[in-house]
């Protein structure tokens, strides 16, 4: 006879070093998403706790969202999940001139 088990973990370790369960990850209804509960959320998906399913449905995310944090925290740990690393990044794209229109300026006529 076949018998089902879950393999899904009850605890994970977080980016913190503090133990996650189901029970002490972000309340269903958090609207302030600070750095360290993303980095929760993406800990918990990451290592089977939760679903990506049920991260959409539990904090109403969509998978664009959480794809963000998840390319944030790889690239840059916790840090890069705050809003601040995030506005500075986007501001300092805009800052810079792209090599080709600044090569385009320098051809135009005066």
């Amino acid at each position: 006879m076949l018998q089902y088990t879950n393999s899904r973990p009850l605890r994970i370790i977080g980016p913190a070093g503090q133990l996650l369960t189901k029970d002490n990850l972000p309340p269903p209804d958090t609207t302030r998403w600070v750095a360290s509960r993303k980095a929760q959320v993406v800990a918990a998906v990451e290592a089977g706790l939760l679903t990506l399913e049920e991260v959409q449905q539990r904090y109403s995310l969509s998978l664009e969202e959480f794809y963000g944090w998840q390319y944030a925290l790889e690239r840059e740990g916790i840090a890069g999940l705050r809003v601040s690393a995030r506005q500075h990044e986007r501001t300092g794209r805009r800052a810079r001139p792209s090599a080709a229109k600044a090569q385009q300026r320098r051809l135009e006529p005066a």
